[in-house]
């Protein structure tokens, strides 16, 4: 059974499982979630996965959700994108997630598929100064190094850099952050890389 994706294009976090596996080998399938439409909120839906959102991986034998999760199968699986150490890996993993996507994607949300009328200033400026700090301490670390975790492309880049590659506004802009700018290219140059619209079908109805 070929591994089957429950995901859509515009979610980063699905971003961030779909990339691991298409850099990693894996052979999968995309299974198209019309997120816009109320689909995650479906019975059917939750059956899936309790949590209602994307990503889900069904590998036949079981469902993995949540975007390190699935990269956690995918390095144990294949030996592939595990960087210097398992703990650094997860370190990043877990800053990305609270700092960068867990910022990053409410932020984009808010800008650009909210109805403009729902757009609350004074919520976005915070969010905006949230990721800005993060993406610093990012923009820090990549002065020193080409990867975030060992000598090569990893997990821990793969999850950083999830939100990071679509084009619609969300204040962050890649010429601000020199560092970031080179690093997101160098995953651009890998083997198998493809944006997140490429490799799954939109869902936002605009």
């Amino acid at each position: 059974m070929t591994n089957t994706l429950y995901c859509f294009g515009e979610s980063g976090n699905a971003y961030k499982a779909a990339l691991a596996l298409e850099l990693a080998g894996i052979p999968w399938q995309a299974a198209h979630v019309d997120f816009f439409n109320g689909e995650t909120r479906t019975q059917e839906f939750r059956a899936l996965n309790p949590m209602g959102e994307v990503p889900a991986l069904d590998t036949g034998d079981e469902i993995m959700t949540q975007s390190g999760v699935i990269q956690h199968w995918v390095m144990e699986t294949t030996g592939k994108l595990t960087g210097d150490t398992p703990r650094n890996v997860l370190r990043w993993t877990i800053f990305d997630n609270q700092k960068v996507s867990g910022v990053a994607g409410p932020l984009r949300f808010l800008m650009n598929f909210l109805p403009e009328e729902k757009r609350n200033a004074d919520v976005i400026a915070f969010h905006a100064g949230r990721l800005k700090a993060s993406l610093q301490i990012l923009e820090g670390e990549l002065t020193k190094r080409d990867w975030l975790a060992g000598d090569a492309i990893s997990c821990a880049d793969i999850s950083c850099a999830g939100y990071l590659f679509y084009e619609e506004p969300f204040t962050f802009t890649r010429a601000d952050y020199p560092a970031i700018d080179a690093w997101l290219t160098r995953i651009t140059e890998t083997p198998g890389w493809k944006h997140p619209y490429d490799l799954m079908a939109r869902a936002f109805p605009g």
